[in-house]
């Protein structure tokens, strides 16, 4: 969690100006402002008075470790400009890492933030960063939003090459479609950019700050549908060429030569799919039809989107497989253990026949000698027999004996004592919890209570959704560092994929899986019950039971799953 990640909310792109880290107080220009786009140029950032304004209406002092409603701790400051500041922190109730927006709340701006972030969490789109929080408390306007790990800027993709067809079909399909239901429902971006978008491990793209960047910065458009179309052309002409399809250098992008105009992404670079080419030509030309085919230009993100849908499918790459290179015989095998020399005068003792082995045993003492051995191969088998047959014998006995019978109920209990549990909590780092409130279920002692998941079709691992790549599960706190020798869980339904893991002794407050570094048990389908016996204790405060698959439910699709109780001996 201390490790700065590239998902982080980055309001303050500087596109190649200033590092984000900008001092406190100094207001930078993040490129808003004057940005070309098919011979236009953006609204500016509202007014001189308002962006005036905004830089005097300075927030309080706000440092690493400040506590926001007692539950969100600031970590790091990613960006002070105009007035506002942008935050990774810590929610310590759900003990996972997310990103916060704060500003004055006389601050010319903060009723726009405001209204925009509610009206963006109610949209509920997985395609988008989700507000979780829009507060107005003490003087202090915030919003809370999701922190994305494992997903990666668009920016730090591009800087690595042009995408593959298949992933620039995946690019522009998917942020056409996203920007399509915002606006459905009267939501725009304004600023979409390559450091707004980000792609996650499991290779879907999310975008940031729909609604929320454009009211920080102020920034007001009369056609924000046809921005929007003609931010995500942009996007498709970077990921085809490596290129910003205009004259100024931007986003870690070079520009266009001076003086060309806009020319087709194939004639940029050679090999670009022409599909997608004219397809970025439309939607960044919307004044005229394409030079190559006289299709209509795209003006607003649903054309867009069902003009992507009309191409051929765009498959994947097929995975290269290497040709394996041709056996060769080794020198030992040819009769030398030395590569015959090059020179002629040699080849005659490089190629020498290999000499015969001996021929076998076949006087009086080795015919004698082969019978001994195979006397004494007899007699060893039939001793391995007997000792064998025995020891099973002696099994049977110890277990017809009612002294050494173990209870039907299963397996012998474990010998340390049940150690006491000051909470649980759910193990949710990337996503919204699914029932925080029913976590104390696993230790109220009642098997009939429980923690249980949500119910996800088609996939179980949950869903195969992004936000869940990590599970779920439930986190006890022993209140301090203790010796365990073992971990018995009864679990919600049987089928689940689980496994058990203890947090540093030194660990404070967990939230990732990588904070849960010693493994108890292996990975692996559990019955009704989870039964781990360490052969050496291990110390740790935290131990979490960790759930990456979830069992059917009993419908065809369907699948859910959850933990009843969990215990911890000593």
């Amino acid at each position: 969690m201390a490790e700065r990640s590239t998902a982080a909310v980055d309001v303050a792109d500087t596109s190649g100006e200033e590092p984000l880290t900008a001092k406190a107080g100094k207001a930078t220009d993040d490129g808003a402002k004057a940005e070309k786009v098919s011979g236009r140029e953006k609204d500016a950032e509202g007014t001189d008075e308002e962006r005036a304004a905004a830089i005097e209406a300075q927030p309080p002092e706000l440092h690493s470790g400040h506590k926001l409603a007692r539950r969100y701790r600031l970590e790091e400051c990613v960006t002070r400009l105009d007035g506002f500041s942008s935050w990774r922190a810590v929610d310590e109730k759900l003990r996972r890492a997310v990103g916060v927006h704060i500003l004055p709340a006389d601050h010319p701006r903060a009723r726009p933030v405001l209204s925009a972030a509610r009206s963006s969490a109610l949209l509920g789109d997985p395609r988008f960063v989700q507000v979780l929080d829009a507060v107005e408390e003490n003087d202090l306007v915030y919003v809370v939003h999701e922190w994305l790990p494992d997903a990666t800027e668009l920016t730090t993709v591009l800087a690595n090459g042009p995408l593959e067809p298949h992933d620039a079909y995946q690019l522009v399909s998917q942020v056409s479609q996203a920007m399509a239901a915002a606006h459905r429902e009267g939501l725009s971006h304004l600023r979409i950019t390559p450091g707004s978008v980000l792609r996650t491990e499991s290779g879907q793209y999310r975008i940031r700050g729909l609604a929320v960047m454009a009211a920080l910065r102020g920034i007001t458009c009369e056609h924000p549908q046809r921005t929007d179309t003609e931010a995500i052309g942009a996007l498709l002409y970077s990921a085809l060429t490596q290129r910003w399809p205009y004259e100024n250098d931007a986003h870690g992008l070079t520009g266009l030569p001076k003086g060309v105009g806009l020319i087709a992404p194939d004639q940029v670079r050679a090999g670009v799919h022409r599909g997608l080419s004219e397809l970025a030509m439309r939607a960044l030309i919307n004044d005229g039809a394409t030079a190559s085919r006289q299709e209509q230009p795209c003006t607003t993100p649903e054309e867009l989107a069902k003009a992507v849908a009309a191409m051929p499918r765009i498959r994947p790459p097929e995975t290269a497989f290497a040709t394996p290179p041709p056996y060769q015989r080794t020198g030992y095998q040819q009769g030398n253990y030395r590569q015959p020399s090059a020179r002629p005068a040699q080849a005659s003792h490089a190629t020498q026949p290999v000499a015969s082995p001996p021929p076998p045993l076949q006087s009086r003492t080795g015919r004698a000698l082969k019978w001994s051995v195979s006397a004494l191969l007899i007699a060893a088998l039939g001793l391995g027999s007997w000792q064998l047959a025995d020891t099973l014998l002696k099994r049977e006995e110890d277990r017809d004996d009612p002294a050494n019978s173990q209870p039907a109920d299963g397996p012998k209990k474990h010998t340390g004592k049940a150690l006491p549990v000051k909470g649980a909590t759910e193990f949710s780092p990337l996503a919204k919890p699914f029932s925080e409130d029913q976590a104390h279920n696993v230790t109220d002692g009642n098997p009939s209570t429980a923690w249980v998941t949500g119910r996800f079709l088609g996939w179980a691992n949950f869903g195969n959704l992004s936000p869940r790549a990590d599970g779920s599960g439930i986190i006890i706190d022993l209140g301090s560092a203790k010796d365990i020798s073992g971990i018995q869980a009864t679990m919600y339904r049987p089928g689940q994929t689980v496994e058990v893991r203890a947090a540093a002794p030194s660990a404070a407050n967990p939230t990732s899986l990588g904070d849960f570094s010693q493994r108890l048990s292996k990975l692996g389908k559990t019955g009704d019950k989870l039964d781990v016996k360490l052969d050496q204790s291990v110390k740790s405060r935290y131990i979490l039971v960790h759930i990456t698959k979830l069992s059917s439910d009993g419908t065809s699709d369907g699948f859910r799953g959850g933990i009843s109780e969990v215990k911890i001996f000593s």
